[in-house]
């Protein structure tokens, strides 16, 4: 596998705890009880392979997978650090996520996949890669905070992913995959050893939420594409 832009800054500093969150609207069709077991802490999922800083897995270089970027009157950001910005693409819908830095309190910083282009900021995320722990942390160049699992939220909004912290720590930390036969990665909170789900089928604010609570990558719910954004 080629080598990706990926940080090798430490970031081992404790996150600060968010309060619960109001709970989203009930979804179905996901697998029955892959919210609440507990994947197996140290294991990668049949068929994929960790991604270290030292040796990651390729991420788009291909020219026509790079998605573009264009004028959308947002507020700037920030640019990133040598990491570069890179966006996310559920498999299960086919947008990109999105910080949302507008939502009102508890869930403002909530990521959601819900745009069809990258259209700047909002869609930029750095990954920066803490050797100490082997895992990456996630920061929205939107706000510049880094995406935290938010365990002590309640209900449907529980273990949600929200960029909200200043620092990276446990609740920021997470395991990359790549799968080489998909050429698609997944991501597994060092928090409760849950994957990441796209809730495609949640209403209202929360629809299309990336919340860190599944047993194993099942298939599209938790597979991810990424793309280096350039331009």
């Amino acid at each position: 596998m080629t080598s990706a832009l990926l940080s090798l800054s430490a970031l081992l500093t404790a996150s600060v705890l968010a309060a619960p969150a109001a709970g989203a609207t009930s979804h179905e069709g996901r697998p029955a009880g892959s919210a609440t077991r507990e994947a197996s802490a140290g294991g990668a999922p049949a068929g994929w392979e960790k991604v270290n800083g030292d040796d990651p897995a390729r991420i788009a270089e291909s020219t026509d997978r790079q998605p573009s970027l264009s004028a959308s009157g947002r507020s700037a950001a920030a640019p990133a650090d040598e990491s570069g910005p890179m966006a996310i693409k559920s498999m299960r819908n086919g947008k990109f996520a999105v910080t949302e830095i507008n939502y009102a309190a508890p869930n403002t910083g909530a990521v959601r996949a819900r745009s069809t282009h990258v259209f700047g900021a909002w869609e930029s995320f750095a990954f920066e890669w803490d050797e100490a722990s082997q895992t990456i942390a996630l920061k929205s160049l939107a706000n510049n905070r880094y995406v935290a699992v938010e365990k002590n939220f309640t209900g449907q909004a529980q273990n949600v992913l929200r960029a909200r912290s200043t620092t990276a720590g446990g609740w920021e930390r997470f395991v990359l995959y790549y799968n080489e036969d998909l050429d698609l990665y997944a991501l597994q909170s060092t928090l409760n050893n849950l994957f990441v789900a796209m809730e495609n089928s949640y209403t209202g604010s929360l629809q299309y939420t990336l919340r860190a609570r599944s047993a194993d990558v099942t298939g599209s719910w938790e597979q991810f594409d990424l793309y280096d954004i350039v331009g």
